[in-house]
């Protein structure tokens, strides 16, 4: 038999609480008030969830769902994303994978498409750039409204023009789709971003173009060439001439490059404070010549270039 003692087994009560002060019901007092939210302080998430909040869910008095959602996809386009910052990067978040899939239907084969934004923050710049003039500014700030990767606008000017031309079809039955329109952005502006984006990672795995933040300015490219030739012209009058040697590659600065498109030859377009030349140029095989091919043999011609006649 087993005698359980009941008393030994009861924890022992609590400490006695000792108030210090009187009890203050919340919310409690803080030392330092809190300013309100605003709409260019909330985060990223946040502000994506409004904006998938103002599609309506159910179909309106004379209207279906999918033409009310069509219309606020066009409201997004055209009003809400120039709110802010914010607001664009969340708006464009939706434009842009609604409207994915309709834009990669008509990509011409055998042509490829990759028009998701690339940022890029270079650790270093390239001292060969401040002599050529960039595409865009050089004090322009890195973020996701910016982006190296070309092919990305050429999909944002056919949001624009796919979510006009929807509004417009369910709005009357008389508006006819103009086919033009998307037959210069696929024929032309599609290939040639895309080969310029292709170019950007062909050149820079053969060292023959860089992505970098660099300074574009004239005085400080005159001081650098000015300086370089003043060391060079010292250093001959002192030493002797050495043998001579196969000169350094000096990579293109991909901001200060593009490509001229056709179906019968690309060339790749260098832009300098002279104005712009042509520097390299290769036959296609015809249409149906993948891009990767093209692009492939203009870059082997760029790093003959650069390795010959550049200077």
């Amino acid at each position: 038999m087993v005698i359980v003692d009941e008393k030994s087994m009861r924890l022992p009560p609590p400490p006695p609480y000792w108030a210090t002060g009187p009890a203050v019901p919340p919310p409690f007092p803080s030392s330092t008030p809190r300013e309100p939210p605003k709409l260019d302080t909330l985060p990223p998430h946040i502000l994506l969830q409004i904006v998938w909040a103002t599609f309506p869910k159910t179909a309106g008095f004379d209207e279906g769902k999918v033409e009310r959602q069509r219309k606020t996809l066009y409201w997004l386009s055209i009003g809400l994303r120039l709110v802010n910052r914010g607001f664009y990067i969340a708006c464009m978040n939706v434009l842009r994978s609604t409207y994915l899939p309709a834009y990669q239907s008509l990509i011409r084969p055998p042509y490829s498409s990759d028009p998701f934004p690339f940022t890029s923050q270079p650790s270093s710049s390239s001292p060969y750039s401040s002599a050529y003039v960039p595409s865009s500014p050089p004090n322009a700030p890195s973020s996701p409204i910016c982006s190296v990767q070309r092919e990305t606008s050429v999909l944002d000017l056919f949001i624009a023009l796919k979510v006009r031309e929807d509004v417009w079809a369910d709005d009357s039955e008389l508006h006819l789709e103009r086919d033009e329109s998307f037959k210069d952005l696929f024929d032309l502006m599609q290939p040639k971003s895309r080969c310029e984006d292709l170019l950007r990672v062909y050149g820079v795995r053969e060292g023959v173009i860089s992505v970098s933040d660099s300074n574009f300015s004239s005085s400080s490219a005159s001081t650098s060439n000015a300086a370089a030739s003043s060391s060079s012209r010292s250093s001959s009058s002192r030493t002797p001439t050495p043998s001579r040697k196969t000169p350094a590659i000096k990579p293109l600065p991909f901001s200060a490059l593009s490509i001229s498109f056709s179906t019968r030859k690309i060339g790749l377009i260098l832009s300098s404070r002279g104005g712009k030349r042509t520097i390299v140029e290769v036959q296609r095989s015809g249409r149906d010549e993948k891009l990767e091919v093209a692009t492939k043999k203009l870059v082997r011609e760029l790093k003959g270039w650069l390795g010959g006649s550049y200077v």
